[in-house]
């Protein structure tokens, strides 16, 4: 047999060459379609990322370069019975840097523990301090004494275009506060861009800086360079809600006029004259937008001053006050006088933007109407309560019923007891300084839009 190795080495290069043919095909499959160039968006950590996706040329910033989300305070406020609104105020502290998609849960509790949660998503832009609300949370018969948010730290970190400086508040203006509440405020769109699906939450703080309620209101579209007026709204006052002394007081002042109210005698007559002169400084101490009506009692009620500004003229009214020869022998109808303040508090007279309280005052028992004094005048304080009205009772004297007066008032720090005529003035005091607090409320209306970040790259 003839030896022909020049065959064998043809066949080898043969080989050699279909393997080079398919190591060429192989290695261009491989980088057609298994080793795409790095993007930031394929999941891995390559090229210059410092991390999945983000820093380096990627534009989203890793979360390990990102300052935390700061919880300053969060509440709830009830909106009705069993109905709350629940806000947190977030800081983010980044500067230039928020994130459109922050997810969070918000957990009410109370003494027996969890009543609901609520989870969500909201932008957070950067620079500040922004709220985070979740409106008519159902909760049954139980009131939250506790709100809690926490945040699942998977959020998308990006550069921002603007912050709280894109919108800029002109104006804002409180109604309506005891019946329909609306804020009407002005709102300019500072940026070149529309922002689309603004978010605004007006929160309500007192003095002291102490959330009292909060409502939002939702702009689809909000053209660069413009000015909106939006419009926020409760569904109960809040005149009583908002303690600042710049909301009005509309007052009843219930003085009894009893026989038992000169049985001291002297001239003049006690402790009705000390009584008559502490309430004329009391109504001496009002406010220029509050009004004060007078309602005197005995066996009856009347109403000789309706409710007005005009402090000096009813000072007069009670300055001329007198125990009729009737009321010497009269009873003592506290359920009439309340109903007279119920009257008057819901009459045309009384201010819509102002908080509604009852002041009485009696040195005696309640006997009139006959069939059950008491009950009739408890089931009247229940009524106006119902209208949002707060009542302050003062007991003058030792011929009192504590526990009836404590029932009849919003509360038992709203009871005050009198032993002596003298100290009767240093109450009024107590009581117009618990009606309302020194200092504005603070309104602060914060929108806050997904449309000032940069496009994920």
């Amino acid at each position: 047999m003839i030896s022909r190795p020049w065959a064998f080495w043809r066949r080898i290069e043969y080989l050699t060459g279909l393997f080079v043919v398919f190591i060429l095909i192989g290695t261009g499959v491989y980088f057609a379609y298994f080793n795409a160039p790095p993007t930031c968006m394929d999941g891995r950590q390559n090229g210059d990322e410092r991390g999945v996706d983000c820093g380096g040329i990627c534009t989203r910033i890793c979360a390990l370069d990102v300052l935390p989300i700061v919880v300053q305070w969060a509440e709830s406020f009830r909106i009705v019975d069993g109905q709350y609104n629940a806000v947190a105020y977030v800081q983010n502290k980044n500067i230039g840097i928020g994130s459109p998609e922050v997810a969070y849960t918000i957990t009410l509790f109370d003494e027996s523990g969890v009543i609901t949660e609520r989870s969500g998503t909201t932008v957070l832009p950067p620079d500040s301090v922004y709220p985070i609300f979740e409106g008519r949370i159902d909760t049954g018969t139980r009131t939250p004494t506790r709100t809690e948010i926490t945040f699942e730290g998977s959020e998308i970190w990006l550069p921002t275009l603007s912050g709280r400086e894109q919108f800029t508040v002109e104006s804002r203006a409180l109604t309506r506060a005891d019946e329909n509440p609306r804020l009407d405020v002005r709102l300019t769109n500072t940026s070149l861009s529309t922002a689309e699906d603004v978010e605004i939450v007006a929160t309500i703080f007192d003095a002291g800086k102490h959330p009292l309620t909060a409502s939002r209101t939702i702009v689809q579209s909000f053209p660069g360079r413009s000015t909106q007026d939006v419009v926020f709204t409760w569904p109960q006052p809040i005149a009583k809600t908002v303690r600042s002394c710049e909301v009005p007081t509309d007052v009843i002042l219930a003085v009894d006029l009893s026989g038992s109210m000169n049985d001291e005698g002297g001239t003049p007559a006690q402790p009705i004259s000390a009584v008559l002169a502490a309430a004329e400084a009391f109504t001496a101490r009002l406010g220029a937008y509050d009004q004060i009506g007078v309602v005197t009692y005995a066996t009856d009620a009347s109403t000789p001053q309706v409710l007005t500004r005009d402090t000096a003229a009813a000072k007069k009214i009670v300055a001329s006050r007198t125990i009729t020869p009737e009321a010497e022998v009269g009873s003592t109808n506290t359920g009439d006088a309340i109903t007279a303040a119920y009257t008057e508090l819901n009459s045309a007279r009384h201010n819509l933007d102002a908080r509604k309280v009852l002041v009485l005052l009696t040195d005696g028992k309640a006997n009139a109407p006959e069939d059950s004094p008491e009950q009739y005048a408890l089931a009247a304080a229940q009524k106006l309560k119902d209208t949002d009205t707060t009542i302050y009772t003062i007991g003058l004297g030792t011929n009192i019923n504590e526990a009836f007066l404590k029932n009849i008032a919003s509360g038992e720090d709203h009871y005050f007891k009198a032993l002596s005529k003298d100290t009767i003035d240093s109450i009024y005091q107590s009581i117009t300084s618990s009606i309302c607090e020194s200092g504005p409320a603070v309104i602060e209306v914060i929108p806050k839009t997904a449309a000032s970040f940069a496009p994920i790259q």
